[in-house]
């Protein structure tokens, strides 16, 4: 598998972040406060980032700093919350969309996120619909595939392997109008089939948290997760350079079995 390798030397140079949801009242670890978020930012702005999509970052980062922004499972405080501000601070995002929700008519759910049901903050849970998620590709935001249904990918068969991730695809592009050439794995889990279904199913690029590969494959490219509890400490430590050579550099090879093993645990 070919490194992807950045203007300047050595693999993964773009840093990619994952979000989800942005909420000022939703106690989810998964729901950013707005503040933090363009605090976040503008951080990355001051530091000379620039701003990309996934698969424009990953493929053909337009700076030795480049960043992609990614927001997983189409929460609709996307559009409301986080769209304003990353469009005042010239930033564009990628969405990673479960397509059987956008035009469902309920809240989405999924271990994780279903116990948030039949609460106050059941609203939280809304997806983007089809016209949302249009009016995001307009200001150049990119829109990639999170499966159909949001399922832990590494626990299908083949079969359902291959329909979550081919129909997602096609669903995405009938309704688009455009190619979708990138996938977030559910939950960030995956393993060598899961790859090899994604490649097949005509991804060439796909994201995954936690990531520990020494040379960043484009179809298993490491993110950062971003989340609740993040102060700017918390956060300025995720982002580091001299952190994100030690996770993914050549070290990386040695804390891969321990990186699998911490996710094994997790499911």
């Amino acid at each position: 598998m070919t490194p992807v390798v950045g203007p300047s030397s050595g693999p993964a140079q773009a840093l990619v972040l994952s979000y989800h949801a942005v909420s000022a009242t939703w106690p989810s670890h998964l729901a950013v406060r707005p503040d933090r978020l363009e605090a976040q930012l503008q951080r990355l702005r001051s530091r000379g980032y620039r701003p990309a999509t996934v698969h424009h970052a990953v493929h053909d980062p337009p700076a030795a700093r480049t960043v992609a922004i990614t927001f997983d499972d189409g929460y609709r405080s996307v559009l409301q919350v986080a769209f304003p501000i990353l469009e005042r601070l010239g930033f564009v995002g990628t969405v990673f969309v479960p397509t059987d929700f956008p035009e469902a008519g309920r809240p989405m759910a999924w271990p994780g996120i279903d116990q948030w049901l039949g609460t106050q903050h059941e609203q939280e849970l809304c997806p983007l619909s089809w016209n949302q998620i249009r009016q995001l590709v307009q200001s150049g935001w990119e829109i990639g595939s999170h499966g159909c249904s949001h399922p832990d990918l590494p626990e299908l068969s083949d079969g359902e392997l291959e329909r979550e991730l081919r129909l997602s695809r096609q669903r995405l592009e009938d309704e688009l109008e455009q190619p979708c050439r990138s996938l977030a794995y559910p939950f960030g889990t995956y393993d060598e089939r899961v790859m090899r279904a994604a490649r097949m199913a005509g991804y060439s690029t796909a994201c995954a948290v936690p990531a520990g590969r020494a040379a960043a494959d484009p179809l298993a490219f490491p993110r950062i997760g971003i989340y609740r509890p993040d102060g700017m400490a918390a956060f300025r430590l995720k982002v580091s350079p001299r952190l994100r050579r030690a996770r993914y550099g050549p070290a990386a090879d040695v804390l891969l079995p321990v990186a699998r093993l911490r996710t094994a645990l997790r499911r």
